[in-house]
């Protein structure tokens, strides 16, 4: 034997023999080496057992089959169904591959217009790495149908256009586009690209007829909601020809309302685009110093192919580049002055623009920012008017409150005993508690350590003890009732300065509203079971609401009528919030028919 081992060969075990002992083994031989010096032989000893071998394979392939085919039989009512989960795993798996795909370019979906134009804002190549694209700006529809893009070799010329189709072309596929938000595309019925050298010697295609023949398909087929891209058009025949054609070409695009983007080196598409109108000219930035591209496109301006700074650049001897200069048309050198002048202003105004729509923007987050302050301020301000308000209305109250308990005194004294001095002596009373209380209130709130006249001077800031607020004194003029001019916030009153201490932090400069820290309950015996209060707001009428019902209550009444009016509802809603939560309400309701409807509210006391 050539190797101790057993091996197959057709499916039938077998051992290699050298091929002088193969005489000596009886046998199949069911093949040889590629040498010929071992050949492989079934031994008769195994025919049978390979052949049984066989026949269970065959057995075994035989039972496969009648399971599947009864598997198949048992799926076979729900192939419908089956079809139908293959479609939507397939669109699910399709949905999640544009996903996973838009998340890694960081695409956005663009917006689809109906008005035949193209907005895109930051568009990216895909295909170039995002740490190296130069993002491009490029709009046309709007305001022209025909743009012709400029500039030297290597500048972005074919990229840009590249970029345009490839973009749309995935934006109408339902792809998200590598771009700006408020990017925007149209749906053509046709994209063409002339873009590349499609010279061949088998087809005797030169560069310049295989450019024809595509140019001649897209002129028979390009309908007004086409696309047209074409790159380097007129090129590979004369110069003056072939600018010729190209001008006679994109002129009939334009007629027929056809969008087109093309690239050139021609000067006479250059001027085209100057004087004609619904066409615009673009231009690619290139770095004459550094000799680099910069991939910018510059809408508004012709470019500069560069090809004397480029060729010094690369080596070519001066005089060989000045002799060339020298065989310039004087009025190409003018226009080349021209378009350089140009160039130049258009990177300065782009650079001012720069800088004017970064102070537009600072502008714009001051005058917000202002607008708070402002905002603030008139909120402070009401809220000093509502405090001052609930101040003046406790104080009222708590006269009134004395007034009626010593009116009552001297009705029932009168009543009772005709005492004509103790009336006088009650009525002295209430002049005098009426004079002392406001001593009392005007000393409690007098400054602890007044600031000195001599101290007062504009500019200073000052606390207000009776107010509870910092101020500024706005003028150092005090007047003969001792009053000097203070601004609080955007209010500007005069204050008594022995209200006025050294400003002081305060928690928040809008103060609540002062309540005496010792309620004084009315002791009145009778009690009018209606109040009114029409024309306040919520915070204005609570308090009076409570005194009002704590008067019912000592009178001993069982219901009272609160009206508040319908209005917008406001008035009543604070009333009833504040009724649920009172300790003498025992239930309320809203009046009936003759009882005021919605304008009232009843309530009954415990």
């Amino acid at each position: 034997m050539q190797e101790n081992v057993v091996t197959i060969r057709n499916e039938r075990y077998v051992i290699p023999v050298k091929q002088e002992y193969r005489s000596y083994v009886k046998g199949f031989v069911h093949d040889m080496s590629a040498s010929g010096s071992t050949v492989f032989i079934e031994p008769l000893a195994v025919f049978e057992l390979n052949n049984e071998l066989n026949n269970l394979k065959i057995d075994e392939n035989a039972e496969i089959e009648r399971i599947l085919y009864n598997l198949s039989c048992q799926l076979f009512p729900y192939t419908n169904e089956l079809k139908l989960d293959v479609s939507i795993i397939g669109k699910l798996d399709f949905i999640f591959a544009k996903a996973k795909y838009s998340n890694s370019i960081k695409g956005i979906t663009p917006e689809i217009n109906t008005k035949k134009f193209v907005n895109l804002i930051n568009a990216r190549h895909p295909l170039i790495d995002e740490n190296k694209v130069v993002p491009t700006t490029l709009s046309i529809g709007k305001n022209f149908s025909l743009l012709i893009i400029t500039g030297p070799n290597t500048g972005g010329k074919t990229v840009t256009l590249k970029t345009v189709g490839l973009l749309e072309l995935m934006a109408c596929s339902g792809l998200n586009i590598p771009a700006s938000e408020k990017s925007s595309i149209y749906v053509f019925d046709e994209i063409f690209a002339d873009i590349g050298d499609d010279q061949s010697i088998s087809d005797s295609l030169s560069t310049f007829s295989s450019h024809m023949i595509n140019i001649s398909k897209i002129l028979n087929t390009a309908t007004e909601n086409s696309l047209i891209l074409v790159d380097e058009l007129g090129s590979g025949t004369d110069p003056l020809e072939g600018a010729n054609l190209a001008i006679s070409i994109l002129e009939y695009f334009k007629n027929n309302n056809i969008l087109t983007i093309a690239t050139t080196h021609y000067q006479e598409l250059k001027r085209y685009a100057l004087v004609t109108p619904n066409v615009q000219n673009a231009s690619v930035e290139f770095d004459i110093e550094n000799l680099k591209p910069t991939y910018k496109l510059l809408l508004g301006i012709p470019g500069k192919s560069n090809a004397f700074a480029i060729s010094e650049k690369l080596g070519i001897k001066k005089e060989i580049i000045d002799k060339a200069r020298s065989l310039l048309d004087k009025q190409d050198v003018d226009i080349e002055t021209l378009l350089k002048k140009i160039y130049d202003d258009k990177i300065i105004i782009e650079k001012e623009k720069e800088e004017i729509q970064k102070n537009l923007n600072q502008i714009e987050l001051l005058k917000k920012s202002l607008q708070r302050d402002d905002s603030k301020l008139k909120m402070k301000e009401k809220e000093l008017i509502d405090n001052a308000k609930i101040q003046a209305r406790d104080i009222l109250l708590d006269a009134k409150d004395e007034a009626s308990k010593l009116i009552n005194q001297m009705k029932q004294i009168e009543t009772d005993y005709g005492a004509i001095d103790e009336l006088n002596k009650l009525r002295n009373k209430l002049n005098s508690s009426i004079k002392e209380k406001s001593i009392k209130d005007t000393a409690k709130n007098t400054a602890a350590n007044p600031i000195s006249k001599d101290l007062i001077k504009q500019g200073l800031k000052v606390y207000i003890t009776n107010l509870n607020q910092n101020g500024i004194v706005i003028s150092s003029k005090i007047n003969k009732n001792d009053e000097v001019s203070v601004q609080i916030g955007v209010i500007k009153t005069n204050i008594n300065i022995k209200y006025l201490e050294a400003a002081k932090e305060l928690k928040n400069d809008l103060t609540k509203p002062v309540i005496s820290s010792t309620p004084k309950v009315s002791k009145t015996r009778t009690a009018n079971s209606e109040i009114n209060v029409i024309g306040l707001n919520v915070s204005e009428a609570i308090p009076i609401v409570d005194k009002f019902l704590d008067d019912c209550f000592l009178a001993k009444l069982q219901t009272a009528r609160i009206v508040h009016g319908k209005g917008t509802g406001k008035l009543r809603q604070g009333i009833h919030s504040f009724l649920k939560k009172h300790k003498r309400v025992k239930s309320f309701r809203i009046g009936t028919y003759g009882e005021g409807e919605m304008g009232v509210t009843i309530v009954e006391l415990t």
